[in-house]
């Protein structure tokens, strides 16, 4: 007689997806059948928005870079580049992400701590010197002041003898995440709204080919909100912005290929790569119900490449194995940036050493696994379609709990509320050992020294930099900068008027290299500040 079988373990997904032991036919059948898997490059999508994928180009290799002064940022540039990246993601730090200038008291200890320094015109300038601005895309890591450093970039390239229509890149620029996850907000929800609109109609006027936001369901991820509620909360978040920008009088075609999103990966493999293809498949019904006509503008284009939220402080060497499946759940989810988190970021900005043994296994992808041969290989996968549909269900659902709209939602604090709460229970979970986190509650090793190299903030480069801001200071026009600080504050308290921008009126001021300070100063007049909502 046969012994009866031990209960299996439970297997439920932070989405709440209950896994059986095993799929077949009669399970795909039951989650909604394959009738929306498609082909690649056709819609909606599911297998990927290009016809052949990696096969016809591999994803760009980009890597969040940039600390202490323009000049050492520029040196890292050249690192990455050297040795291999595609494009560059540009980190700034807190004072400039906030609008405050190195010299302000409030940015004391701060300057170039977490990122590049960047007051003037003369600091991107700097940055850039010598980088062909046509041979590699460029984003810029920045929400609040977003407009001013779009504009700083336009401006620059314009002095070098650039076509503004070729360049390529992507301004992080989604305020509305903001407000939910890291706080780097300015002023109120509606005019920061205002500025995400000016910036997405300047481009499709002016930089065709740039991509003027990226909306952040990474950010969201990373304060707490599940797999569901990260793709729910951008999708909402992006629909606000198409919202706002056709209400001002431009065709949805005429930006919406320009779109982009930044996705977040720590977890599970399948439930990862199933997101990825729900979300794809989503976006596209959720824009051509919008008015779309162009296929272009129905594609879900993405960054991905790991989460430092799955990284841990304990062990750090086990987050270059992290980083590599990550990399990996990034190129089956059919990623077009991967930009691979560095394994000593849970304590530090990453070493190069970090940094190249990132690019290195984004490039090992590449050259060595197969990852590029073959579009969509998990597609047709019992158990990865079926994942697939109910993921794209939950989306949907989640997204019919928001009401009236994210942007009401988050103005009165109830998606930072839920987040929140959620980051606090998944902390508990952890701690009492509920989710499992290898090197933090199993497999411990008592006593560990680290093996990481911390990077030490330069207070004699923030001293540089404040020296560096009154000399730009000393040199410029003053009459010139006051008139176009005048013209930026006659601008913002006139009501939106259709396509009209702020744009033409900040480029003029930092072309005259008022600083970032200064004319976020006069934004903050004009508007006020944002007040977070007491409920929180």
């Amino acid at each position: 007689m046969s012994k009866p079988d031990k209960p299996l373990r439970p297997a439920v997904l932070e989405s709440g997806i209950e896994v059986k032991p095993v799929y077949g036919p009669a399970d795909l059948a039951e989650s909604g059948g394959a009738q929306g898997v498609g082909a690649p490059g056709e819609f909606p999508f599911t297998r990927g928005i290009h016809r052949h994928m990696y096969r016809a180009r591999p994803f760009t290799m980009r890597q969040y870079s940039g600390f202490g002064t323009a000049t050492e940022t520029r040196e890292r540039f050249r690192y990455l580049i050297a040795n291999g990246n595609t494009g560059l993601n540009v980190a700034f730090d807190l004072p400039t992400q906030i609008g405050l200038d190195s010299d302000d008291p409030l940015a004391e200890g701060e300057v170039g701590r977490v990122g590049m320094a960047v007051d003037t015109l003369a600091d991107l300038e700097e940055a850039f010197d010598g980088i062909d601005l046509d041979a590699i895309t460029v984003s810029m890591t920045i929400n609040g002041s977003a407009a001013i450093l779009l504009a700083m970039y336009a401006a620059m390239a314009r002095k070098r003898g650039y076509d503004l229509r070729s360049l390529r890149g992507t301004l992080q620029n989604d305020i509305l995440k903001e407000f939910v996850a890291r706080g780097t907000w300015i002023f109120p929800v509606e005019p920061s709204v205002r500025l995400v609109g000016d910036t997405v109609i300047y481009c499709a006027q002016e930089l065709p080919r740039y991509s003027p936001v990226s909306v952040c369901g990474y950010h969201i991820r990373e304060a707490g909100a599940n797999p569901v509620q990260e793709m729910a909360y951008a999708f909402a978040i992006a629909g606000a912005y198409i919202d706002h920008v056709v209400g001002r009088g431009l065709d949805i075609d005429e930006f919406a290929a320009r779109l982009s999103f930044n996705f977040d990966i720590h977890g599970n493999l399948f439930e990862q790569v199933a997101k990825f293809r729900a979300g794809r498949r989503l976006w596209a019904k959720l824009v051509e119900g919008r008015g779309s006509t162009k296929p272009e503008s129905q594609h879900l284009r993405m960054i991905a490449g790991g989460g430092g939220g799955g990284l841990t402080r304990e062990q750090p060497e086990n987050n270059i194995v992290r980083g590599a499946y990550y990399a990996l759940i990034s190129a089956l989810s059919g990623t077009q940036t991967m930009a691979l988190c560095s394994y000593d970021e849970a304590y530090t900005i990453p070493t190069e050493k970090a940094a190249k043994i990132s690019l290195r296994t984004m490039q090992i992808l590449i050259e060595e696994m197969g990852l590029c041969d073959t579009v969509d290989p998990l597609g047709g996968s019992w158990y990865v379609e079926s994942l697939t549909n109910d993921l794209e269900r939950r989306i949907v659902a989640e997204m019919a709990k928001l009401g009236d709209g994210i942007v009401g939602a988050i103005a009165e604090g109830r998606i930072q509320a839920t987040v929140a709460r959620q980051a606090f229970e998944h902390e508990r979970a952890l701690q009492e050992g509920r989710i499992r986190k290898v090197g933090v509650n199993c497999f411990t090793e008592a006593e560990e020294e680290p093996d990481v190299q911390f990077h030490v903030h330069d207070g004699a480069a923030a001293r540089r930099q404040v020296e560096r801001l009154a000399a730009v200071r000393a040199r410029r026009d003053g009459a010139a900068v006051e008139r176009a600080l005048g013209r930026v504050a006659a601008e913002a308290e006139r009501p939106v008027r259709g396509r009209e921008t702020l744009m033409p009126a900040i480029i003029e001021a930092v072309s005259a290299y008022a600083s970032v300070g200064e004319i976020t100063a006069v934004l903050r007049r004009a508007w006020g500040t944002f007040k977070e909502p007491v409920a929180l």
